[in-house]
């Protein structure tokens, strides 16, 4: 169970709707009527809770749980616990993600404008707004509606959030104009100059760094990750990409809708990233590069080269990844004269 000091819980709900809010359907003789008041892990949920099963390795802890009411894909129905209710989805993790949304929607923003906040009489703030207490909204600033900027955190000179927004503390955003419902964790840096310099016969002259950074809406960037403000195109954020902690997106960096990137993760300047493309932790990805619609780059994978859509790359320099394991077998029997699975073997 969730800490309540942190976390607020709905419900109870039924069956019915939860099955409806996830779009799963009960199996038969399960109680559409049966209350569950929260979620929990298999191993930990009793009977007045729901848990899910998506990775098969913990098929046996399916078997032994205790939980009310557990998601479960169709293939697993047979190794259900005498008496637990089944809601039956192709996506199980998907579908307990909605239910736990559902009992945890998150925060809700209780609008209050702190004395000791730092607001400029020329800054914008919509309706529902709560400023905490050390942070600063600096002139010509517009914060949109129900947005959230919590202690400590500083917001630059003309810069644009949108509505329903979280701002963490200490975050600092500069330069950057901000969609709807995006969260940003604290220590998060936004709109920083890039990383741009010229050499010269003096030593390296640094080039005025021009351009904004511009984000979409439902975009989630993890705390101490930095976003480096254009050097005079947009350093570009599309709607929906999820961002871990400690990421590094140089300038003029334009990353696509629906991404998922790992902590730890960098690109260089100019580099185009498509829709949908998923990173590995510690994974790096050099300049002037695009990497494709759909492509996967595996953790600590070191990217030199574009990336075509949908491929999925591994190693440094990354090569796709079915060649990089077999040049881990080559690169084994050189060294070891076995192979990965003798190795293996005699650990």
């Amino acid at each position: 169970m969730a800490d309540p000091r942190f976390f607020h819980r709905s419900g109870p709900f039924s069956l019915a709707q939860l099955a409806e809010a996830c779009g799963a359907r009960l199996a038969f003789g399960s109680d559409a009527k049966k209350m569950i008041e929260d979620v929990a892990a298999l191993d930990t949920a009793g009977p007045s809770q729901i848990s899910f099963l998506d990775n098969p390795k913990y098929a046996d802890a399916f078997r032994t749980s205790g939980a009310g009411a557990c998601i479960i894909h169709e293939k697993h129905h047979d190794k259900a616990p005498k008496g637990m209710a089944i809601l039956l989805s192709t996506d199980p993790y998907t579908a307990y993600a909605r239910i736990a949304q559902l009992f945890y929607p998150g925060e809700v923003v209780d609008p209050e404008i702190s004395p000791h906040a730092h607001i400029d009489y020329r800054a914008i703030l919509g309706k529902g707004c709560r400023i905490d207490a050390g942070a600063v909204i600096a002139a010509h600033a517009v914060v949109g509606a129900a947005t959230h900027v919590h202690s400590g955190a500083v917001i630059g000179e003309g810069v644009k959030i949108g509505k329903e927004c979280r701002i963490g503390a200490n975050t600092t955003i500069s330069h950057a104009v901000l969609g709807d419902r995006v969260l940003l964790h604290p220590g998060v840096r936004i709109g920083q100059d890039g990383f741009g310099f010229a050499p010269s016969p003096q030593g390296l002259l640094k080039v005025p760094q021009l351009g904004r950074v511009v984000i979409g809406n439902d975009v989630e960037i993890g705390a101490n990750s930095c976003v480096d403000r254009g050097a005079g195109p947009d350093t570009i954020i599309g709607d929906g990409t999820k961002i871990d902690n400690l990421v590094q997106v140089g300038h003029n960096v334009e990353i696509g809708r629906f991404c998922a990137i790992a902590a730890q993760a960098g690109f260089a300047g100019s580099t185009k990233i498509g829709d949908g493309v998923m990173v590995g932790g510690q994974a790096g990805v050099a300049g002037h590069l695009v990497i494709g619609g759909g492509a996967k780059i595996a953790a600590g994978g070191g990217v030199i080269r574009d990336v075509p859509a949908g491929a999925t790359v591994a190693g440094y320099p990354a090569v796709p990844v079915k060649q990089w394991h077999r040049q881990a077998v080559v690169l084994s029997k050189l060294v070891t004269g076995k192979d990965i699975k003798d190795n293996e073997a005699d650990e």
